[in-house]
């Protein structure tokens, strides 16, 4: 592991700075999600510092990763929050209080009237439109409440990511957005409802992208449509940029600094000096290296010659893996070299062939209680859990300063079975 993250090894124990991990499963159970507040911090600054000459607000994707004390500290930090549900616009207003609302963005194409009426109470500084029939109810409710509801549209720049096909958005084959190519037609309408104001364009082409390059080919063609809308007579002001800035899963040599600067760079140079403020929405970038899954061997166990490690971590823990054949590091949280290296499946306890989190992976020999970590956890980790096979979800550590602080306690079964009735 480099230097740059915060899982070291400091005479051959996984520690999260500084903290020792064997004693965080002690202490807290397994499987154990656990977070550095440093790098969370520390990426949130990478991005302010990198557009720190350009106008513009981070606004963290909720969805990576919605633990309140997260989003507690960003909002601290002077960030705002990209969000695709009411469920996610509460948690930011729970987290940050009502003031963080002007800094907050309401994406996803599925947003149904309730959604709209709190966020347009709450008064957000925008809705990223997504279709025509939710530019239409947005503009009922916005009428219904007597308020204005300041949108942009989402516009669908038929751009290739090279990236997983279930989170590539940029494409005029996926469900999101609106075709570019219709946009200034649509923004025509939504001028005609008083109840809407017509403040900006957005435009998200995917997740985990690795290039700079998509993200200025978008951004260059969703200028071009700015401005024949100010041309038209709208009043454009913010540009969002969406997020998508991937990581390397595993890469020792990755460097995130560099990766913020030749963004922004790529970003700023499409801007030129075109006077809007800009919206970035980065997730994963600032939560998933710092994270990971920590969790305790139950069995070994061979079929002929394959070997299967059983963890007690599960599919409904960390799905990934299963979901986007996504590569995890694992490693040891006590290593010793002189153990020798075997290669086998590392699988959880669900009664599912696609519970594992990696296979035929080469290993330190484990024996039943030792522990592994999974790394780069921290985005669409715990944001993606379920209850699958009445699992309990797991706790969730955050280090601050040197010291573990418990920031979810593990559910109780008392607590799955409350909502139902029999």
């Amino acid at each position: 592991m480099d230097q740059g993250r915060p899982f070291q090894y400091d005479e051959q124990r996984l520690v999260c700075d500084g903290v020792d991990i064997a004693g965080l499963a002690d202490s807290f159970g397994t499987p154990l999600y656990v977070y550095s507040a440093k790098q969370i911090s520390e990426r949130a600054g990478l991005f302010q510092n990198a557009f720190a000459g350009t106008p513009h607000t981070v606004c963290y994707a909720v969805k990576a990763n919605s633990s309140l004390a997260i989003l507690k500290m960003l909002a601290a930090q002077g960030c705002g929050f990209d969000i695709v549900s009411g469920g996610e616009l509460a948690r930011v207003l729970k987290a940050g209080g009502p003031e963080v609302a002007s800094r907050v963005v309401f994406s996803g194409v599925g947003k149904i009237a309730g959604e709209m009426d709190a966020a347009l109470a709450a008064d957000i500084l925008q809705f990223n439109v997504e279709s025509e029939p939710e530019l239409e109810l947005l503009a009922s409710r916005a009428a219904a409440l007597g308020k204005k509801a300041r949108i942009a549209l989402r516009v669908n720049p038929d751009v290739s990511a090279e990236t997983h096909p279930y989170i590539s958005t940029g494409l005029s084959a996926h469900k999101f957005g609106i075709g570019i190519q219709l946009a200034r037609a649509v923004y025509a309408r939504a001028a005609q409802f008083p109840s809407i104001e017509t403040t900006g364009v957005s435009v998200h082409i995917g997740s985990q992208i690795r290039q700079v390059e998509p993200f200025a080919e978008a951004l260059e063609k969703t200028l071009n449509l700015v401005r024949e809308l100010r041309a038209d007579g709208h009043n454009i002001r913010n540009v969002d940029a969406g997020g998508g800035l991937g990581i390397e899963y595993g890469d020792k040599s990755f460097d995130a600094a560099q990766q913020v600067q030749k963004y922004a760079a790529a970003l700023q140079s499409a801007l030129g000096d075109m006077d809007v403020h800009l919206l970035l929405e980065p997730g994963r970038f600032l939560v998933g290296q710092a994270g990971a899954l920590v969790t305790r061997v139950l069995y070994r166990k061979a079929n002929g010659d394959k070997k299967f490690t059983i963890v007690d971590a599960a599919m409904n823990d960390l799905i990934r893996p299963a979901l986007y054949q996504a590569h995890h590091e694992i490693v040891p949280v006590v290593r010793d070299e002189a153990v020798a290296t075997e290669e086998a499946d590392i699988v959880g306890p669900v009664c599912e062939s696609g519970d594992f989190f990696a296979r035929s992976r080469a290993l330190q020999q484990t024996e039943q209680g030792d522990l592994i970590a999974i790394l780069d956890a921290g985005a669409y980790g715990l944001s993606l859990s379920s209850n699958y096979n009445t699992r309990v979800r797991p706790a969730e550590v955050l280090i601050e300063d040197g010291k573990a602080r418990l920031i979810r306690r593990r559910e109780t079964y008392d607590e799955l079975f409350a909502p139902e009735i029999f």
